[in-house]
């Protein structure tokens, strides 16, 4: 009787807007306690969830996306796939993918890109006459990129819990990245291709020249994070302090004003970023130890065996029901919660653990797109002024191009595992 009340307090909590490393803990702890455990149970648990070598790489990875926040790299990376463009129609459009995949490399998050680029980007495109619908839109779909391309703060995280090779991860989705950066590029073609009033600056090679010396250092970064592991030089966390510190030296000589201010910014960033992924973590390692307990993903496994012994199906299914979840929970909370759930029967229906967290990581970043939670929708608006609703129109103009890449990834498990194998 106790797991029922457990499971029903947690989502009360939460739907009281209680944060979600205390939705989990509260109730947790008490079902330890009527059941006879030890008291230090709850905190050998938790520690036994944070205590991980890949996790060291999370607070890493998230100085350097604070650092390319704060130094103005954001802003320089704009600058130069801009002047790249020339007069291409809806040239600001394809600007802004470029510009999220390339800090994808960097931030590994999706809010630290509509944090860092989203503002520049879409002041740009309102002066040059895109509405702002689609420049909301197009700024929040891209930035799902970071998610999936390595560093992806939610593929360490993902990795921690499944037991998998972090680095792994990070191979698996170097491809399914660039398939979405090309179906994006689509989707802003088909939008803007009728519009000869959309198209950019003509060419020229000096301010390229120019954009591309003051960017060239910080595009050193993903060279040092992506190189250093394909190559084997770097295990993701080796790869994660190499960039942190680089990327810290640079920012010593390209931050303009107070150097103390910089660092206090990016520092304090951090430490709150990984302190609330931790806190997360370390709850989410209690509740999956009492899910095993009671033997959840067991019966799970069995009632969705008895609907179908397809692994598609099973995978078309989670999909759906992380959509969902997406929707109304945050997107790491949400990856903490079910994965612990849903990966045992994955991997009872033979699908490869690395290729279902990559469905499950790009299934509930959908969910930052879109109401009423859409934490990328609500970020983008109040850095920019735009109305939240003509924000979530805009995002869900992009959402039926990311469901294809969703289905395309499920379908075609070789590319999240070509690289990997």
């Amino acid at each position: 009787m106790e797991l029922p009340v457990l499971i029903a307090s947690m989502f009360v909590l939460l739907a009281l807007r209680v944060p979600i490393a205390f939705a989990i803990l509260g109730p947790s702890m008490l079902y330890l306690s009527l059941n006879g455990f030890a008291p230090d149970l709850s905190f050998r648990l938790a520690i036994e969830g944070i205590e991980s070598w890949p996790l060291l790489a999370v607070p890493l990875f998230v100085l350097v996306g604070a650092a390319a926040n704060h130094s103005g790299i954001a802003e320089r990376l704009f600058d130069l796939v801009l002047d790249m463009m020339g007069k291409v129609r809806g040239a600001l459009g394809y600007v802004n993918v470029t510009a999220s995949l390339g800090f994808s490399w960097m931030s590994g998050a999706s809010l630290a890109d509509v944090a860092g680029l989203g503002s520049v980007e879409v002041k740009q495109m309102q002066k040059r006459g895109y509405s702002d619908m689609f420049s909301a839109g197009v700024t929040t779909a891209s930035s799902l990129i970071g998610p999936i391309m390595p560093p992806s703060i939610p593929a360490i995280v993902y990795a921690s819990i499944a037991g998998v090779s972090t680095g792994a991860m990070f191979l698996a989705g170097i491809v399914p990245a660039l398939v979405m950066f090309l179906i994006l590029c689509l989707t802003v073609f088909l939008f803007t291709f009728r519009r000869p009033d959309l198209a950019g600056e003509p060419f020229n090679a000096k301010r390229l020249w120019r954009s591309a010396k003051r960017a060239v250092l910080p595009m050193i970064v993903p060279v040092i994070i992506i190189g250093g592991i394909l190559t084997g030089a770097f295990t993701p966390t080796e790869a994660a302090c190499v960039a942190a510190i680089f990327i810290l030296v640079v920012s010593l000589f390209i931050v303009e004003g107070s150097k103390r201010s910089f660092f206090y910014k990016v520092f304090r960033d951090t430490v709150l970023t990984t302190a609330s992924i931790m806190i997360i973590l370390g709850a989410s390692n209690i509740l999956g130890w009492i899910l095993s307990r009671e033997r959840v993903p067991f019966f799970m496994a069995q009632w969705i065996g008895g609907l179908t012994d397809s692994p598609v199906v099973f995978l078309l299914l989670s999909a759906l029901l992380l959509l969902i979840i997406g929707c109304f929970m945050e997107s790491l909370s949400a990856l903490v919660i079910t994965v612990p759930v849903l990966l045992p029967i994955a991997i009872q229906f033979g699908v490869d653990p690395v290729h279902f967290g990559l469905v499950a990581i790009l299934s509930l970043m959908i969910g930052l797109l879109t109401p009423p939670f859409g934490a990328a929708v609500f970020v983008i608006s109040g850095a920019t002024g735009i109305p939240i609703w003509t924000a979530f129109k805009g995002s869900l103009m992009f959402v039926p191009s990311l469901l294809i890449m969703l289905l395309l990834l499920i379908f075609v498990p070789e590319l999240a595992l070509f690289l990997v194998n």
